[in-house]
């Protein structure tokens, strides 16, 4: 009977817990010094205003504040269901560096949250930082990429990247606030702002409501410069620019497919630089291949703000020899085609858009504009497709883009051998569940293909070239090739071959919307089914929950140590650069 009533008791608790306020920012928020963010309660039921109470350090929140929130008898959610009432409260500073206890009640609920608000350095530590970004950045990746350029001789690679003499100073946590597992709009938010979010989010708290432009908002990298100082800030990327990871700079959304509204957000920010893909969503809607619902134009809207404008390769280069300083490139209505089809299969979207620039070519031109500025400059240089070529777990055309990026990671090396005054970082947003297994060798003798995989002493090693000395193998379908698997895939058919005829599409839905293996590899001589360990709902690789490694090199390197979230990182380039020093 004791025993029962314990679990009985134990799960009023539990229940009466469940049924808490919510505040925002949560518990363990980690606030820059003077950022302005929004504040939320909501509560589990309709309450009166007068009931209820919010105290900071025990004083009345808005004392502290400096101003009164916005009371809601009832918020909705979906279909109008009343989900309780809400304080709402914009646009928050707390200047003083501290610790901060937030206490919230109203009739029998009670919540209370902890907030570490945090000052910087009074003087910047570095003139610029460079922060580039590998979207899906797994150790396999970094491996692969080496074997596949270098060459490996007796077990010894035969060269380096240029990531491998920045020294790995952290393990960073990816995980999100609802789930350990997350997606790359959280975690370049949590970058960016640092505070972590739920999946799909950008800049903000995801809250209870329906709408995605309401959330509590925090404030970006982006906002941060553009508050507290005269630094340039550029984004480069091969994906869509409104694209989860370079939207992060600028953006407050639940939503990351909020893309036509994210163009508006980057439009109010500015950043200087602007090159990557997404026309569709900066052209008015009366033009083709535009996807607004409007009839704004972007392109004009920023050529009025004087900024020039690229729409392929050769235009790139004549606005890197123009004195305009702000730069808007868009060189493909959606993402950039990767490089194993842009420079070498010309596969993919390339007979639509022949002459796109590269990761290399736009991070040069983003660095020459953005050096102009005395004051300095914040870089974020995205490979956009190591992620979006391991979902479908397209290996070869992965390992390709960690070789570009890698090859922009060069670029970034070489500026700072010239401006000391620069912090590099290079790391990525999550991870995939790839591995490098060994080879697979097409002389072995057979004709099942997985017989031809190498693991321990068979494995051997790979036979790439780079007879011309470009930093990419020759080819990808050699004779003796690296062999990476997945653990994370749908059900679809390894042919053990690189996909020479257009990116692998690994599964297909079936009139039950379902995702089943791709037929259309099954008779691919040697081909075996794999049978997936993901949902049916999945049509590709997820992303894995694996820490990812974080290297840094400059002032302020010295911040990034041990195992930290991904939110501390935001920390870390605040300090580097004073954002939060007294004097702002």
């Amino acid at each position: 009977m004791r025993k029962l009533l314990l679990a009985m008791m134990s799960a009023t608790v539990m229940s009466g817990a469940a049924h808490a306020a919510t505040v925002y920012p949560l518990d363990r928020a980690t606030v820059l010094a003077g950022s302005p963010f929004d504040f939320k309660v909501e509560f589990s039921k309709v309450v009166k205003p007068e009931d209820v109470k919010v105290t900071v350090n025990g004083e009345s929140y808005d004392a502290v504040f400096g101003k009164a929130a916005d009371f809601v008898a009832e918020e909705k959610g979906t279909e109008d269901k009343v989900l309780g009432s809400a304080l709402i409260l914009r646009g928050v500073k707390l200047a003083k560096p501290g610790q901060y206890k937030v206490e919230v009640s109203a009739g029998d609920e009670r919540k209370s949250v902890n907030w570490d608000v945090y000052g910087t350095s009074a003087a910047p530590k570095a003139k610029n930082i460079i922060f580039l970004l590998g979207d899906g950045l797994s150790v396999a990746h970094r491996t692969g990429a080496r074997i596949m350029s270098k060459g490996m001789t007796e077990g010894k690679a035969n060269g380096r990247l240029a990531m491998d003499d920045i020294p790995p100073v952290a393990f960073i946590g990816t995980s999100s606030t609802s789930a350990i597992a997350t997606d790359s709009a959280n975690t370049m938010s949590a970058y960016m702002t640092g505070h972590k979010s739920a999946v799909n989010a950008l800049g903000v708290y995801a809250d209870r409501t329906p709408a995605s432009l309401d959330d509590p908002k925090v404030e970006t990298i982006g906002e941060a410069l553009r508050r507290t100082g005269k630094k340039s800030l550029g984004i480069v990327t091969t994906s869509e620019l409104e694209d989860a990871t370079p939207a992060a700079l600028v953006s407050h959304t639940r939503k990351r497919g909020d893309k036509a509204e994210i163009v508006g957000m980057m439009y109010d920010v500015k950043p200087d630089v602007l090159l990557g893909g997404g026309s569709a969503y900066f052209l008015a809607k009366s033009v083709p291949g535009s996807k607004r619902k409007d009839d704004k134009d972007y392109i004009a809207l920023f050529k009025d703000a004087g900024y020039a404008v690229a729409t392929d390769k050769t235009e790139l280069a004549s606005a890197a020899g123009s004195n305009q300083d702000k730069l808007l490139g868009l060189f493909h209505t959606g993402n950039l085609d990767v490089t194993l089809d842009r420079e070498f299969l010309k596969k993919g979207t390339v007979d639509k858009f022949p002459n796109q620039p590269g990761l290399v070519d736009m991070t040069k031109v983003a660095l020459d504009k953005l050096a102009k500025n005395p004051e300095g400059f914040f870089l974020v240089v995205e490979g956009a497709s190591i992620d979006k070529m391991s979902h479908p777990l397209d290996w070869d055309r992965a390992l390709i883009e960690t070789i570009e990026f890698d090859k922009a990671v060069a670029v970034a090396r070489e500026f700072q051998a010239k401006n000391p005054d620069t912090l590099i970082v290079v790391t990525g947003d999550h991870t995939h569940g790839v591995s490098i297994i060994g080879t697979v060798d097409d002389e072995k003798p057979g004709t099942e293909m997985r017989d031809k995989v190498g693991t321990y002493a068979a494995a051997g090693f790979p036979n790439y070239e780079d007879k011309d000395g470009d930093g990419y193998p020759d080819r990808v379908d050699v004779s003796r090739r690296l062999f990476m698997a997945a653990n994370n895939g749908p059900d679809h058919y390894e042919t053990f071959r690189p996909k020479l005829d257009g990116p692998f599409v690994p599964a297909i839905q079936n009139e039950k919307k379902e995702y089943v293996a791709n037929e259309a590899y099954k008779d691919v001589p040697g081909a075996v089914f794999v049978q997936g360990n993901i949902p049916k709902d999945e049509d590709s690789g997820v992303h894995a929950v694996d820490d990812i490694v974080l290297q840094a090199v400059g002032p302020g390197a010295e911040g990034f140590r041990g195992y930290m979230e991904q939110s501390d990182v935001y920390r870390v380039l605040a300090d580097t650069f004073a954002l939060g020093s007294e004097k702002i």
